[in-house]
């Protein structure tokens, strides 16, 4: 059956490969899919896992590096790597993860992968190494994503984080001819990792043909059960008293974790140790509390079918879009308690609405979170702009991932799914010549309703919005040839710089407003016409000539708005 498996791998990497605008080397090919296979239970999106790739040249021997404090992946432009950052926002003993992939096509596990992994992460994870001596060993790309966790290590040193380590080995070998030897440098692995940081923990797996096949066919499961004490009912919902207990089992997914998906709706992430939920955590802790739907707003639950047997819901397509923060505080409070605990004899009031109307649904997410302090970029999914790109994409076979993971975990293809960061980047670099802000703020480029509005207006033709994504697909596939030549650090860097120099070619001149690009996009002209090769030539002098010139590190001048004004003037000069 191994063999079986593994022809079936091969035709999964090769449809998705067929579906990319340019396919990926072989070998990147296969790492991307290790690593999306090695994060199956992380609900991130295909783009954050390809970002987290960094496979190639001094890669010591990690082909993924991630990042996780609690459940949420760290970029660069993180709230906890700014400024005005304290540790006393996020809470005492919340996790921070470090997970490393290593993939390889052959057929089997060797102890050489093994070996180059645990001389590597020895200096990566030594804080006391500096990223200047690391860089004469490793990619400068490797070294930048493990700055993040050796970074937030040192940030959060006060809060006590549970740092946990893994490192995930995936070859098309069999897990049961693993031999002797691996087993044990593996073990060994594994004390180093728990010695990185006080109270670490260390682990390693090992994933063969078998189970990155069982992996790849895994999707989070939206019938979920929900017994309840009390209920009424009107039309097709309902409004139930629930015990902590059934509520706690209804969140914990079969490994005891949280079931991160059934919040892929809500408007916001969990806020860790801010005064709400120190209260929750107080009410539950009290033996005297009075019942905990007393003190609490309750849950609501959006599906799309709910049915009864007995006293108990079975609920399709389940998502939480507020108590998002009551249910994290429960999952960890209960987590730990003894089972005898008197919170888990409490009641929650869960509020379970049936609807399959988009518009209804996010009505209800609007007015569910109105009550409280929310972000307005927290809101962006739910206005109507945001809607009409996801329906114009998929009338057009691409998928916009306006709901985080809802296409991949229905199946769509993920080389045809855009999240909104991506697209808005896309928009930032090529709609508004501003590269710079693409590259510098991956995850907080909506935040400011001033960039907002410029990247998202009924303005612009959707099919603008279609062509963008579409474009800065083939740019990032292009960076990965093989005739791109491009390191790690230098796809990084210069993608959004290099979408930019395109759009500009093939309009004739500098792009202010995306809606300059309507006759490119309505005339669905190749980004490759402009000739990528070439302008990747004409951008790399530039780059290396800039930083020389200022003395500017490589990450300064891709972030820079100097380096874009340096670039236009210089490409200015070469047309005249």
């Amino acid at each position: 059956m191994q063999d079986n498996q593994l022809v079936l791998i091969d035709q999964v990497i090769a449809e998705r490969q067929e579906a990319r605008a340019v396919a990926l080397p072989e070998a990147t090919a296969f790492e991307v899919f290790a690593c999306e296979c090695a994060l199956a239970d992380e609900d991130l999106s295909a783009e954050e896992v390809e970002a987290g790739v960094v496979g190639g040249g001094g890669d010591g021997a990690i082909d993924g590096v991630y990042v996780l404090l609690g459940d949420t992946l760290l970029a660069e432009d993180s709230d906890i790597f700014q400024e005005d950052f304290k540790a006393s926002q996020v809470a005492k003993g919340t996790s921070l993860r470090l997970i490393l992939v290593q993939a390889k096509r052959e057929t089997s596990f060797t102890e050489t992968a093994i070996d180059l992994a645990t001389s590597s992460t020895r200096r990566l994870l030594n804080l006391g190494e500096d990223e200047d001596d690391l860089a004469e060993y490793y990619s400068r790309d490797l070294i930048a994503r493990l700055t993040l966790f050796r970074t937030a290590l040192q940030k959060l040193a006060t809060r006590h984080p549970k740092v946990q380590i893994k490192f995930v080995y995936a070859t098309r070998g069999r897990t049961s001819e693993i031999n002797t030897r691996v087993k044990l440098k593996a073990r060994d692995l594994e004390v180093d990792f728990s010695n990185a940081a006080a109270g670490g923990e260390g682990s390693v797996e090992f994933l063969g043909g078998a189970e990155l096949w069982e992996r790849a066919g895994r999707q989070p499961s939206y019938t979920l059960q929900l017994s309840y004490k009390e209920s009424a009912t009107s039309g097709t919902s309902h409004v139930a008293l629930v015990s902590l207990r059934d509520y706690f089992n209804f969140l914990t997914d079969e490994n005891n974790g949280l079931r991160r998906h059934i919040f892929d709706w809500n408007v916001r992430d969990y806020q860790g140790d801010v005064e709400v939920n120190k209260e929750i955590a107080d009410s539950l802790d009290s033996a005297s509390s009075p019942e905990f739907w007393w003190l609490n707003n309750g849950i609501t639950i959006i599906c799309s079918r709910a049915t009864i047997i007995g006293k108990t819901y079975s609920l399709d397509d389940v998502q939480i879009v507020n108590g998002l923060q009551s249910s994290h505080t429960i999952h960890r409070y209960l987590s730990s308690a003894p089972a005898d605990h008197p919170a888990f004899g409490r009641s929650v009031l869960v509020r379970i609405l049936v609807t399959e109307d988009p518009a209804t649904r996010d009505l209800v997410i609007r007015a569910t979170n109105r009550q409280t302090s929310v972000p307005a970029a927290s809101l962006r999914a739910t206005d109507d702009i945001q809607r009409s790109i996801e329906t114009y994409f998929s009338g057009n076979g691409w998928y916009y991932d306006r709901r985080k993971n809802y296409y991949r975990n229905i199946g769509k293809s993920p080389e045809r799914i855009v999240s909104i960061p991506l697209l808005a980047q896309a928009v930032m670099a090529m709609g508004l010549s501003q590269p710079h802000n693409s590259r510098a703020r991956p995850s907080s480029l909506l935040k400011r309703d001033e960039d907002y509005q410029k990247i998202f207006s009924s303005k612009v033709p959707l099919a603008v919005y279609l062509w963008l994504a579409k474009a800065q697909r083939e740019i990032d596939g292009f960076l990965l040839t093989e005739g791109a030549g491009t390191t790690p650090q230098e796809r990084n860097n210069l993608r959004f710089h290099l979408a930019m120099l395109a759009a500009m070619r093939l309009h004739g001149r500098k792009v202010y407003a995306p809606q300059q690009l309507a006759k490119i996009a309505d005339e669905d002209t190749s980004v490759a016409d402009a000739d990528l090769p070439f302008l990747l030539g004409e951008l790399r002098d530039a780059y290396y000539e800039f930083g020389d010139m200022h003395g500017y590190s490589d990450d300064k001048s891709a972030k820079g708005s100097e380096f874009v004004e340096y670039l236009f003037n210089r490409i200015s000069n070469n047309d005249n």
